[in-house]
């Protein structure tokens, strides 16, 4: 090995220790100042002399970057150290939204609620916390929403260089008689339809009785013999007035109104 391969490989193991987030290859080649394709090399170069070795901790290519980790088998014993009997699980809710956001990126608040059905905003508030999903732009359409995505945090805890290398959906997709089955229970029972049809309504102009008849009009029963109805508009005949026919307050027909005159006649004479 030449001299200056051994201190760029003494260089890039420095870095990547004290790097919170994996070292990008390019980023390592500007600081080592060698090309970025020979970065690459020494990197599996010093990873397969931690594989012959027996090391503990690998140097492995994950998010587009370099960093360490334990190895697959000494897990047991790191658990026992990071979790010290506490639990760090995400819940049921915020693992379905994040698998929602890592398949269906970039996707908004209200499409991830429309999928799940309830409201999202305290799951997406923790993921956020957790550093596993962030704002990634905005919708061009009306209201332009906020678009959420996964970062290289969430890479780096599924142990994936890139989300090409996430597990296929067509693995979890189940067949057409689950689904079919599924469906059958979700749907609602029909009401069967009713023996009777329903009667029409009554014309609101023709009244029926208590008995259920046609209620009687009186008007039509008069028939022509009816007298009229009176009119508010006509005027009242004049009431007779009293001459000289009427005596006493009686009224005299034409007869007793004769006799009277021969009466008198006969006094005069």
């Amino acid at each position: 090995m030449e001299p200056m391969d051994r201190e760029a490989r003494r260089a890039i193991e420095a870095i990547v220790m004290v790097a919170d987030e994996p070292a990008e290859p390019t980023m390592l080649a500007q600081l080592i100042e060698v090309p970025v394709e020979r970065i690459d090399a020494l990197c599996r170069e010093i990873a397969d002399s931690y594989d012959a070795e027996g090391r503990g901790f690998a140097l492995v290519k994950i998010a587009g970057g370099w960093r360490f980790e334990s190895r697959a088998e000494l897990a047991p014993y790191v658990e026992r150290f990071v979790l010290a009997g506490q639990s760090t699980r995400l819940s049921a809710a915020a693992l379905e939204t994040l698998a929602i956001v890592a398949y269906k990126q970039p996707i908004s608040r209200a499409q991830i609620g429309a999928i799940r059905g309830v409201s999202v905003d305290g799951v997406l508030r923790t993921l956020q916390q957790r550093g596993y999903i962030d704002e990634v732009g905005r919708d061009e359409g009306p209201g332009q929403a906020t678009l959420f995505g996964t970062t290289r945090l969430f890479l780096e805890r599924l142990g994936i260089d890139s989300l090409q290398h996430l597990p296929p959906l067509g693995a979890f997709v189940p067949d057409a008689t689950v689904v079919e089955a599924l469906e059958d229970g979700l749907r609602l029972p029909v009401d069967p339809e009713p023996e009777h049809p329903e009667r029409p309504e009554s014309d609101p102009e023709r009244e029926l009785d208590d008995e259920g008849a046609p209620a009687r009009d009186p008007e039509r029963e008069l028939g022509d013999d009816a007298a009229p109805a009176s009119d508010p508009e006509r005027e009242p005949e004049p009431e007779p007035i009293p001459g000289p026919a009427s005596l006493g307050g009686e009224r005299l027909d034409a007869l007793d109104v004769l006799d009277l005159l021969d009466d008198t006649a006969d006094d005069g004479a």
